[in-house]
Order: C-alpha cells, then structure tokens, then sequence
C-alpha cells in the first residue's frame, strides 16, 4: 500500500513538473518525423496481465525488425537517439505507474514472446509485482544495446545471456523488496541520467 501511494504521488508530480518539457520532446518527435507521437507495445505485466507500455517513439513507423535495439540500429530517428541515450523516451511511463500499469521501481517488463521463454519458478517470482520504469537489472545493463552489437547473433544473446542475468537481478529485488531500497534505485537511476 506504502509503495503505490508512492507512486502515485511521485508520478503525478512527476507528470505536472515535466509537462512544459514532455510537450517540447512530443513536438519534437512530431516534426522529427511522421508517425505518431507514442510507441505503445504489449508487455506482460502483474500476475501476467498483458498492458501497453507509452514511450516517445524513437524509430521510424516503416522500418519492421527485432524486438530489440541492436548499436546504431537504423529504425531510430535523429530525435529517437538523443531521446534513447538520455532515457527521456521512458517518461512517458509515468502515466502507465498513475493508472497502475507499472510501477516507479520493479523488473522492467517484458514483450510476450520472450516472457513465454521465463523458466515457470522465475516467471511466477518475477510477475508477481508490478513491472517498473528502473531496476537493478535497468542500471547494471544500461548500455544494452551496444552490447549486443558486439554480438554475432543478437537476438539469440539476448535470450542465453543477457535474459538470464536480468532474471536473477528481478528475482534478487523481488525477494527483498522495500521502500527504503526503492528509493536507492531511484537515486541511482537519477544519478546515470545526470551529466
């Protein structure tokens, strides 16, 4: 109860603080280039319950491919690079913590499909909270995407690799979860945003 009254307080005025600057960054992906304003994407979210993530789009509306971000991709738009490498692309998910989608703090969300690949005893661990906007897991693979452009076949890194180890990160915060630890993530995830 303590931790959604946080969020919801922190989220709200997150969203009334940054609205002059979540207006500026939509006209800007707006005149950037055509497409909508928002990226919404299915994610599994509490208990498995599926839900559409908001982000500022960052790629281009006619460019298909993984469902992850590999280096210099060439689906992401010239707004879409500064938005992704300062994470302003993620505020948007301040609305999705205030109607209860997510949270501020908990294992970042997944798409289906890879979800469906979560060994069952990890899954259960893992939906059984709120998904979040940062988690150890968000702080430890920060650069992710250059990792797996390093990678001889990405999408399959993802999935032996880099899965695994964010898996154990999400249970690790699951299984101790507090307020008190949730304000440290955010600390730290406020400290990576800051030149």
């Amino acid at each position: 109860m303590a931790k959604r009254l946080f969020d919801i307080l922190c989220a709200a005025l997150g969203l009334a603080l940054l609205a002059p600057l979540l207006f500026l960054l939509a006209l800007w992906v707006k005149l950037d280039t055509p497409g909508p304003v928002f990226y919404r994407q299915e994610r599994v979210g509490r208990h498995g319950k599926p839900f559409l993530i908001h982000k500022f789009r960052s790629m281009r509306t006619d460019a298909p491919g993984l469902q992850i971000t590999v280096g210099a991709d060439p689906r992401i738009t010239r707004s879409g690079r500064f938005l992704r490498a300062s994470k302003l692309d993620e505020l948007p998910q301040l609305w999705d913590v205030l109607r209860g989608a997510m949270s501020l703090v908990g294992p970042r969300p997944e798409v289906p499909r890879y979800v469906a690949l979560y060994p069952a005893e990890l899954r259960a661990i893992v939906l059984s909270v709120r998904p979040g906007i940062t988690d150890p897991a968000s702080l430890q693979f920060r650069h992710e995407s250059e990792l797996l452009a390093r990678a001889a076949d990405p999408e399959r890194e993802y999935v032996e690799v880099l899965m695994p180890q964010k898996l154990r990160l999400a249970c690790a915060y699951v299984e101790t979860a507090s307020l008190a630890q949730d304000l440290r993530i955010i600390l730290r995830t406020l400290r990576t945003l800051l030149p």
